[in-house]
């Protein structure tokens, strides 16, 4: 990713409050040390046409990660997924978002718990129970992974014995 202008990443910003969402998931895991992985996106929408296809292009190019797909609904989405694609572009547009500000807040919070050097399963919960409230945030129905699946998969697996 080059050198972005204030008022590219402003324009960005922008076009994230009004047709993108921002994105935090808890997702099992079977293959991973506590069974889940928090997942980490970001998402740009557009209705189908050549010209919105040209401007998500664009933000491919700009952002130098992430993938276009055209849905069967007759939209198109820009998707970057991984903590660290995300987190280092929401530190770039973090200045200039508006209706987005409380999710940019809340998903620093979270990279800042699982970047830490000597991660434990504490820091790993609560990130997880951050990461719960992005449900509210994007108004998400349909969310079935939570941090309480968490720590009863990890009670079960003997890695959390605490009842809370």
């Amino acid at each position: 990713m080059s050198i972005i202008l204030a008022t590219t990443k402003s324009y960005i910003a922008g076009f994230l409050d009004g047709d993108g969402c921002i994105m935090f998931q808890l997702i099992y895991r079977k293959d991973y040390k506590y069974g889940y992985q928090i997942r980490a996106s970001i998402v740009f929408y557009q209705k189908t046409s050549p010209t919105s296809l040209k401007h998500l292009q664009w933000l491919q190019n700009v952002f130098s990660v992430g993938y276009i797909r055209h849905r069967n609904d007759d939209m198109t989405e820009y998707t970057i997924v991984g903590i660290e694609p995300v987190i280092r572009i929401l530190k770039l547009l973090k200045p200039y978002v508006k209706l987005k500000e409380q999710h940019i807040i809340l998903a620093l919070k979270i990279h800042s718990l699982l970047k830490l050097k000597k991660k434990n399963i504490a820091k790993f919960i609560e990130a997880a129970e951050l990461t719960d409230k992005f449900a509210s945030l994007n108004y998400s129905k349909k969310r079935t992974n939570t941090s309480a699946n968490l720590k009863n998969y990890l009670r079960q697996h003997k890695l959390y014995p605490r009842n809370d």
